[in-house]
């Protein structure tokens, strides 16, 4: 699925202006994401993180999106 040019542009930006980003170095990093995961509040990872409050809402809105986006034609 894609938003097209004009949406993956301003998808971009907003990412640029809103994102961020961080890592260290570790030799099994999956190790740590459990642990990560109960102890930070990371609302847009569901995978682990049921006991998030916005958990199910994030859900069903990922949902009706991906429902909306099958609908939609395809955009260049």
């Amino acid at each position: 699925m894609t938003f097209g040019k004009a949406g993956e542009a301003a998808l971009s930006q907003w990412m640029a202006e809103n994102a961020r980003v961080c890592w260290i170095e570790h030799g099994e990093p999956w190790t740590m994401e459990s642990e990560f995961i109960s102890r930070l509040d990371l609302p847009l990872n569901l995978d682990q993180n049921r006991h998030n409050p916005f958990h199910s809402r994030l859900k069903e809105l990922r949902s009706q999106a991906r429902q909306r986006a099958r609908e939609l034609a395809v955009s260049a």
